[in-house]
């Protein structure tokens, strides 16, 4: 990997550095000191055209901007600057909140938030706040999707290409020499970017797998090699396409046989994935054998009981119950297949170690046209220009899914839909 592409995981230079454009001295001086005295580096010009010669030269995360303005309007210079810093975060400032205003920003997806003056200072800050934030994600997501791309292509297109794969996974790999911790929690946002569920589940199983390991008195070496492998036990399935995965997690027994047989690779391919950073080794076949079933069933070597490693029998069982519908179903699906498809030894384990196991709530993924009153929102829902529509924890109404349908046919809401339960 190059110098540029593993730097670009850090936060950018600019991320604390705010452009102001306002007419008005005392509004200028007014945003600037407040600002400055946040912590951010600020810098406040009174004419937005020479605003615009300046960000031609200078990046910004954040760039807040006057609508009334003799020269240009505010919505007219920040449709320029989407057009020279498509990332940078733009806020406009206005005494005057048209509805006309509102439609014609959000539209043309030059305006992040609407600030109203007289403007509150706490509200002022904490906006300032969430868009730095958002600027950092977008350009730490632009840079994960940079490096996972090529990947993501050849493991959905190209598997039987394995050089090309290697060079692509030699990319990653340089990243996570600098920092093992960091590599991990890189994989971790990988899938979760490209499929938010595969994050969420991996959460739980490591919570459960954390109680196993405690209560087993496990080393220390295989407790740690147990907890990297329930966090990366799915890396392999990026690249996968994204509704393979969703109808293998709800309805795997109408996939066809090419679609089986894809979906069969992804622990041979997530061991591949991690095989490239040298302390990750063990993990790696914890992750190649955790979908094998302890009667020889499973996958993709049927092996069978002392033949599976003991790290992957146990994290097979707390798959298998993190994977269920619900947590009720989970219990009695690890119970009934004791014997078959997991280790009795591992089911006891886990069985003992369950109550005591701090579990996030379980979450599944949904389709826009699943959603019912009643169920409780486990990821906050954005329109495609990042405002929120729905916040997490929400409980929905039959007005709350009719604003998102009538939404959706204006605005398509791409993003998944995760609910808890």
């Amino acid at each position: 990997m190059s110098t540029a592409s593993a730097t670009s995981l850090r936060p950018p230079p600019e991320l604390n550095r705010i452009l102001v454009v306002d007419d008005e001295p005392v509004v200028l001086v007014a945003l600037r000191e407040t600002l400055l005295q946040q912590g951010y580096e600020v810098v406040a010009v009174e004419d937005p055209v020479k605003a615009l010669q300046l960000i031609q030269k200078t990046a910004f995360s954040v760039i807040l901007s006057d609508q009334q303005m003799p020269a240009l309007s505010g919505l007219e210079f920040l449709a320029q600057v989407k057009e020279i810093q498509p990332h940078s975060v733009r806020i406009l400032i206005t005494a005057v909140l048209s509805l006309n205003t509102v439609i014609d920003a959000i539209n043309k997806g030059e305006v992040y938030r609407f600030i109203v003056k007289p403007w509150l200072r706490e509200e002022l800050l904490v906006t300032l706040k969430n868009a730095v934030q958002r600027y950092e994600l977008i350009v730490t997501n632009n840079a994960l999707y940079a490096q996972t791309i090529g990947m993501n292509e050849r493991l959905a297109t190209q598997l039987t290409q394995l050089d090309t794969q290697n060079r692509e996974l030699d990319r990653l790999n340089q990243t996570l020499r600098k920092n093992f911790d960091r590599s991990v929690q890189l994989c971790l946002k990988a899938m979760e970017t490209f499929y938010p569920l595969l994050g969420q589940q991996a959460r739980r199983v490591l919570a459960v797998c954390r109680a196993m390991a405690e209560d087993l008195k496990l080393s220390q070496e295989e407790s740690h090699i147990l907890e990297l492998s329930s966090q990366l036990f799915d890396i392999g399935l990026v690249g996968v396409p994204r509704e393979l995965i969703r109808r293998w997690q709800q309805t795997p027994d109408n996939l066809g046989e090419g679609e089986r047989a894809l979906i069969q690779l992804h622990p041979a391919h997530g061991q591949q994935l991690v095989a490239f950073v040298e302390d990750l080794e063990a993990v790696g076949h914890i992750i190649h054998a955790h979908h094998e079933n302890y009667d020889g069933t499973g996958y993709p070597d049927k092996l069978t009981d002392e033949q599976i490693p003991w790290l992957a029998r146990l994290l097979a069982v707390a798959v298998g119950y993190v994977a269920s519908a619900s947590d009720e179903v989970g219990l009695e699906f690890v119970k009934t297949n004791s014997g078959s498809l997991f280790d009795p030894d591992a089911v006891r384990a886990f069985l003992r170690c369950l109550p005591q196991a701090i579990v996030p709530r379980s979450q599944r993924a949904v389709l826009l046209s699943e959603l019912k009153p009643g169920m409780v929102v486990a990821l906050g829902i954005n329109n495609a220009h990042g405002i929120l529509l729905i916040p997490e924890g929400q409980v929905l109404t039959a007005p709350h899914i009719k604003l998102l349908n009538n939404h959706n046919r204006i605005y398509p809401i791409t993003q998944s839909l995760l609910i808890f339960g």
